[in-house]
């Protein structure tokens, strides 16, 4: 851990640039691009502009190829390239074929873009907790919420933690559908790509899954962008419709990745492990200067997983959590520049929408971390005396708040 004297002087020093610009705990470019992605989008564009040739159509060649090398990556069988992860989740509860009051369990902690798909297909959203150190779905909680009602299960792999995906799976053959059989997993691994469990990527396992290539994330094609994987055959074909209008009888709008995103998404692809790697050792570097403080809990890997980081989720104490933790993230906003995302508070607390469709279910362990959770900025490409101000800048307003008391 930083010691006093040197966080004084790494503060003396004051923010290193960029000076005039807030950096948010959700940094605006996530998979952060070479030159040989700006060449890949640039040859793109290049092998369109023949009056003849174009962007290739609806089914061109560089987005087969996206999918193809994204399936093999996930070690799944099938991917579609989309525009954006909600519409992979809609698509999914589309699949499913939900009837009024079937129910699908997901956790609160996360953003709403799968209780919104629930919501859309007229299924009843059931909320499950989580486990406080992964921040990820408890299992235990989970199957305490099956009735013969429910139809899937939708954990997140949350903050670049896969969620314990093996025990869903055996949860979900305990419990079948009177009906469908055994429940059905769709994971939302928008802010997850890349992360494994027991040696299998995410995606690899579960009936759908769905992610997110916005400028925000792991990776990205131009900003926005989407692609889902499945192993089932049928359901690749479906939603393969659903990206086209609904092909000759089925339903579907234009979901579809365009021809300069696939070409970008290829390069990332590649490079995807090395990012995170990158991303995993700026998180280690940032443990070994936070570690000690007795304040705030570090996050969590356990044994055989592999975190990505999107985010470096940290927990104040309960003693700290609410009003004490509101003023760590005030401080560091006004103070020091540095704006500290809440990666995320329960939804139905969050969203008056979700909360009066939804309902407000008292998850204990959910709103108890709402209240702690808070998240500085991480970034593979954020150099050493960045990164120390951001550590600095953290260990300096906990001290702060304890001269207040």
């Amino acid at each position: 851990m930083i010691d006093s004297q040197e966080r004084k002087k790494i503060l003396s020093r004051g923010k290193p640039e960029p000076k005039n610009v807030s950096w948010w705990g959700e940094v605006n470019f996530g998979g952060w691009y070479t030159e040989a992605e700006i060449e890949a989008a640039v040859k793109a564009i290049r092998e369109s502009m023949p009056w003849w040739e174009g962007f290739g159509g609806p089914n061109p060649k560089a987005v087969t190829n996206f999918e193809n090398a994204f399936a093999e990556y996930c070690g799944a069988k099938y991917a579609i390239a989309i525009t954006n992860c909600g519409v992979g989740l809609e698509m999914a509860m589309r699949c499913l074929d939900l009837e009024p009051d079937d129910e699908v369990i997901c956790p609160a902690i996360n953003y709403k873009a799968s209780q919104m798909a629930i919501l859309d297909r007229g299924g009843k959203v059931v909320f499950c907790d989580i486990d406080p150190r992964t921040l990820n779905v408890d299992p235990i909680d989970v199957e305490s919420r099956i009735t013969p009602r429910t139809r899937a299960i939708c954990p997140v792999h949350q903050t670049g933690l896969a969620a314990p995906i093996d025990e869903l799976l055996e949860i979900a053959e305990r419990h079948p559908h009177p009906v469908h059989g055994p429940l059905k997993i769709i994971g939302d691994a928008a802010r997850s790509c890349g992360a494994s469990y027991h040696g299998n990527k995410v995606g690899a396992k579960e009936w759908v899954t769905a992610f997110s290539f916005h400028g925000q994330k792991l990776m990205t094609t131009l900003g926005e962008g989407g692609a889902v994987t499945t192993n089932d055959s049928a359901i690749a074909a479906s939603m393969r419709d659903m990206c086209h209008y609904g092909g000759e009888y089925g339903w579907g709008m234009n979901n579809r990745m365009n021809k300069v995103q696939a070409a970008v998404g290829l390069v990332q692809i590649k490079r995807l492990d090395e990012m995170n790697n990158m991303r995993r050792k700026a998180a280690y570097r940032r443990n070994a200067l936070l570690n000690g403080a007795p304040e705030i809990i570090l996050p969590y890997e356990p044994p055989d997983y592999v975190h990505t980081y999107y985010v470096y989720p940290i927990l104040v104490q309960p003693e700290w959590a609410g009003a004490k933790r509101d003023r760590l993230l005030s401080i560091m906003q006004e103070k020091f520049g540095i704006v500290c995302s809440v990666t995320n508070k329960p939804t139905y607390l969050r969203w008056p929408y979700i909360a009066a469709k939804c309902g407000i279910p008292k998850l204990s362990v959910s709103e108890d971390i709402g209240q702690r959770l808070f998240c500085p900025p991480l970034h593979p490409l954020l150099n050493e005396e960045q990164e120390l101000y951001i550590c600095a800048s953290l260990l300096e307003t906990i001290d702060m708040i304890k001269k207040e008391a």
